[in-house]
């Protein structure tokens, strides 16, 4: 059985959004070798439209290092109900049967979450991710997407791992209390 794990760049205050406008300043060396860490656990991804759109966007004209040739080989699935295809290299969209689709394939294999704060959301509420992987900035922008949900819903973690990187970020990996 395989596990699915979101991971995402986030402030103090949960924002997620447009992360290369904020996360700069403190990204570094050991930020890049921790993203690869992780990412070189997926099987596969799953996106969101948005991040899905941004993604296509960028990284196919990316190579000749780990983190752009893993994701351009990689098999990628959209969650999308207005995508009719998705062009990306080794992509599917999957519109209907969301939670039951996404079961499946993290049945199957490792699946790795990137960013899709809104996504995220949905998949915490249908109890679907097995670890949450956060690289926290230390700003708060006071607005913005959230990557956490923010409907009263509680939702317990347990920190297993904690890592303060080299530029300030703070890496944790977290699963859900029951796990």
């Amino acid at each position: 059985m395989g596990k699915l794990t979101v991971t995402a760049f986030t402030t103090l205050d949960n924002v997620a959004e447009e992360p290369q406008l904020w996360s700069g300043d403190f990204f570094s060396k050991a930020t890049g070798a921790f993203n690869e860490e992780v990412l070189a656990e997926a099987d596969s991804m799953l996106l969101g439209r948005v991040t899905y759109d941004g993604f296509a966007a960028s990284w196919p004209a990316r190579s000749g290092d780990f983190i752009s040739d893993k994701f351009n080989a990689m098999p990628k699935y959209v969650v999308s109900t207005t995508l009719e295809h998705a062009d990306w290299n080794n992509s599917t969209v999957i519109a209907d049967d969301i939670p039951g689709r996404v079961r499946a394939l993290r049945e199957r294999e490792n699946v790795i979450v990137w960013g899709s704060p809104t996504l995220v959301r949905m998949l915490m509420a249908q109890n679907l991710v097995d670890e949450y992987v956060l690289l926290v900035s230390p700003i708060v922008l006071g607005q913005g997407k959230k990557t956490l949900p923010e409907d009263g819903t509680r939702h317990t973690l347990r920190i297993v791992e904690q890592r303060l990187l080299e530029g300030g970020m703070l890496a944790l990996r977290m699963t859900p209390a029951t796990a």
